[in-house]
């Protein structure tokens, strides 16, 4: 199974546009998309979920990510689907750097990250995270 990761950019709401200027980037959210259904933590769904979205190439980014487990995703997902929203998360991780992950609830980048195994998964934003897969995807197509 395929693994991507998409990339939410040029939003205008405004807590997405507050991510954009924070992290001095166009993401503001992101997905894990495994056989077409999305799995992330969205403010919007009150937390961890797994729905189907259509997404366009003018409002995504996706990256292939050969490497990591699809079924290790589904796995993390039946683990944390009744986690909240992480905000708190979100204000400790990222506007302070202190990289710890209150229980039961989880930020879009941060869960995205514990998914695809990642070490310290609540020091990424959508940014980061997007930058160190397209780097790993880059490396493996030069190996391949």
């Amino acid at each position: 199974m395929t693994v991507v990761l998409a990339l939410r950019k040029n939003d205008d709401r405004i807590t997405a546009k507050a991510i954009q200027w924070w992290t001095n980037s166009i993401y503001s959210h992101c997905e894990l998309i495994v056989n077409g259904l999305c799995y992330s933590s969205s403010p919007m769904d009150g937390g961890v979920r797994a729905k189907t979205i259509t997404m366009t190439s003018d409002k995504w980014d996706f990256i292939e990510l050969r490497w990591a487990h699809a079924e290790a995703i589904q796995q993390y997902f039946k683990d944390t689907d009744r986690h909240k929203y992480g905000w708190s998360g979100l204000v400790f991780n990222q506007l302070f750097n202190l990289n710890r992950s209150p229980d039961k609830s989880q930020f879009c980048s941060q869960w995205c990250a514990a998914a695809i195994g990642l070490p310290n998964p609540a020091s990424y934003s959508p940014a980061t995270l997007g930058a160190l897969c397209g780097f790993v995807d880059s490396k493996l197509q030069l190996a391949t």
